[in-house]
């Protein structure tokens, strides 16, 4: 993989051109900056900044303007390669609060190990309606102690108006969910991101997640998806590294409440 080729593709087709992740949001570009704005249980926030030493103080107060004027929590999505270098300083002083940084790991889909099936009593099963968006939010709300309202809304309105957008995937034992996974689709981009994969901490270190990430890359083959993308935690990147991904850069959420 050409590391920078790569990055620069990812950069031009996830985040300056960038589509609306969810029906009820639009993706506008401001100057130098691309936001995405919607209602409050949408993601709102910078997907994407050209600034330099002399833009980067005017841009940011731009959007600090702009969402406070919707009366929107927004979000800076800070990439380590993104300018100036100082940006993460200006964004702080601006109010914004970094949460933990991610690794961004990208893995051509043809790479990725697709033998990996769950634990002896474990199943995966798709989720096609709202009662397995449930399934899929319970997971998350038991795994990362986070409120779920924002979570529920896009998904259930993916699924409503973009299904085919749209994988989700929960590890049942029995009657339990302990595990849940979804996958990320647009048309007409190279990339397929892959988010959750979060799993109940007694149920963890079994193959659960790679068996998740597996059965979404063998998905996103069939499709025709070129490129897997993840923003990738501490516990998971090692685990998708042995599955045939690459760091590319670290990313930072930096959250400035309305």
């Amino acid at each position: 993989m050409d590391h920078d080729a790569m990055l620069a593709l990812f950069d031009r087709q996830l985040r300056r051109e960038a589509p609306a992740d969810s029906p009820g949001a639009r993706v506008e570009r401001d100057g130098p900056v691309v936001r995405q704005a919607g209602g409050p249980d949408d993601w709102n926030g910078v997907l994407w900044s050209g600034l330099d030493e002399s833009t980067a103080g005017p841009a940011i107060a731009a959007q600090v303007r702009y969402f406070a004027g919707l009366g929107r929590d927004c979000e800076w999505k800070l990439y380590s390669h993104d300018r100036p270098a100082d940006l993460g300083d200006r964004l702080r002083a601006a109010g914004f609060v970094p949460e933990p940084p991610e690794t961004l790991m990208v893995a051509p889909v043809r790479d990725v190990a697709t033998d990996a099936g769950p634990p002896p009593g474990v199943r995966l099963v798709p989720v096609t309606d709202p009662a397995g968006v449930e399934l899929v939010v319970r997971v998350h709300e038991e795994v990362f102690r986070t409120s779920v309202t924002r979570m529920r809304h896009r998904l259930l309105a993916r699924l409503a108006q973009a299904p085919d957008s749209l994988v989700m995937t929960v590890a049942m034992a029995g009657d339990t969910p302990v595990s849940a996974a979804r996958m990320e689709l647009t048309p007409g981009k190279d990339f397929a991101g892959l988010w959750g994969g979060g799993t109940l901490p007694a149920w963890r270190g079994r193959g659960i997640y790679r068996a998740l990430v597996a059965r979404r890359a063998e998905i996103a083959a069939a499709r025709g998806v070129r490129y897997l993308q993840v923003d990738a935690s501490d516990q998971s990147s090692p685990i998708l590294r042995r599955l045939g991904f690459t760091a590319l850069c670290t990313t930072t959420p930096y959250v400035r409440r309305a």
